[in-house]
């Protein structure tokens, strides 16, 4: 992995080879947790290539994710997902941000508990919901009483996601305090080992 040069005030790959010999860092969480934004953030920190699994599984398939499960299913998009997600992390290290279900698939949290490390971008509901209104891209929040539907995934995903290598705290603060809080977890992981 490249060394960025002496720079102090943040901790780079120097240091995380023993942790992530190989490995890809991969974020989970839900909706609006920043994973894309706070991934090509870290993945630069750490002079890394950047992947997000929704823009990987479009240019698989050749259309958009909405149209995937519109056309064929939450089940056929899950295996998708699950092939490239598994083929990303049979690559070159990188960081990938996941989709907020990706992680809820047994066969995928395998995967990845196996091939990667993993970090899961926590939350509450008011950050979430204070994001996710900023854009109408979320279908499942197109729905009567969005608010309910997000809090609804927190029950039954947070659970899931608390299986990560690594929880951060994904509030209000900048993306950037969530890219150093990540690279403090990483040195402190790395230095328990």
């Amino acid at each position: 992995m490249a060394n960025l040069g002496n720079n102090s005030s943040s901790f780079r790959t120097d240091g995380l080879t023993g942790l992530l010999p190989g490995k890809m860092i991969v974020l989970i969480g839900l909706m609006g947790a920043g994973k894309t934004t706070i991934g090509r953030r870290l993945a630069t920190e750490l002079g890394l290539p950047f992947y997000d699994a929704d823009e990987e599984i479009e240019k698989s398939a050749g259309r958009n994710v909405e149209d995937i499960f519109k056309d064929f299913g939450e089940a056929a998009f899950r295996d998708g997902e699950r092939k490239v997600i598994d083929r990303l992390l049979s690559g070159l290290p990188g960081v990938l941000a996941t989709g907020g279900g990706a992680f809820m698939d047994e066969d995928t949290r395998t995967i990845i508990a196996q091939k990667a490390l993993s970090i899961w971008l926590y939350a509450d509901l008011d950050v979430l919901m204070e994001r996710v209104s900023l854009r109408d891209t979320r279908p499942l929040l197109r729905r009567p009483n969005p608010r309910q539907i997000m809090q609804t995934l927190i029950d039954e995903r947070y659970p899931v996601y608390a299986q990560a290598d690594i929880r951060v705290q994904s509030g209000v603060e900048s993306h950037e305090h969530a890219v150093e809080a990540i690279l403090t977890a990483l040195k402190d992981k790395q230095q328990s080992q």
